[in-house]
């Protein structure tokens, strides 16, 4: 059932980036980007209420956390506008970013992901512990034994690491799996 959805939000986020057209060369006559610190300035005043200040920021971030940029009365996110900017496509996937900040536009954070790998690069529902990876298992904890476990995800399938005696281990052995399991994807933190 979850792979039906995926498959079914995929198609939608395909769906959607087709009728969200535009052009390097649209972006570029209305905003200025700065690879450097990421930011979208507008370069122009657009839009039938010209609200877009020339020199002001651009856009505004969602509750999500992600900053979207309305431009020809189409949202965009801007990571996906700087992916444009710079590269003069739109993304054909997810674009992932690398530090796990949706905020940080800037180019060299920027990378084509699939949903799998962006998900693993996600910081995730915290734990107990708040260490990735390490999880409580309080009925071990009241027998006296390790409590601890080391927990991974690959394939939508959970691999049990072992049982120790800290938070700390527990995750340190999610780092490592992390790691070999998933590359550059690998978020330990």
């Amino acid at each position: 059932m979850s792979e039906q959805i995926n498959e079914l939000v995929t198609a939608l986020a395909k769906a959607q980036a087709e009728m969200l057209q535009t052009d390097q060369a649209r972006v570029k006559e209305f905003l200025l980007y700065d690879p450097e610190t990421g930011v979208f300035t507008w370069k122009k005043r657009q839009g039938r209420f010209k609200t877009s200040l020339v020199g002001h920021i651009a856009g505004c971030p969602r509750s999500d956390g992600y900053w979207r940029i309305r431009l020809d009365d189409q949202l965009f996110a801007a990571h996906r506008l700087a992916w444009l900017y710079v590269y003069g496509v739109l993304p054909p996937a997810q674009i992932d970013h690398i530090n796990g900040d949706r905020t940080d536009n800037r180019i060299a954070n920027l990378r084509l992901a699939t949903n799998a790998e962006n998900g693993r690069n996600s910081r995730g529902k915290p734990s107990v512990s708040g260490l990735k990876g390490a999880h409580l298992i309080r009925s071990r904890q009241a027998r006296g034994l390790r409590p601890w476990a080391g927990t991974i995800m690959k394939n939508r399938k959970t691999f049990h690491l072992g049982f120790f005696a800290t938070a700390e281990e527990a995750h340190a052995a999610y780092g490592r799996a992390a790691t070999e399991l998933h590359g550059d994807f690998a978020r330990t933190a």
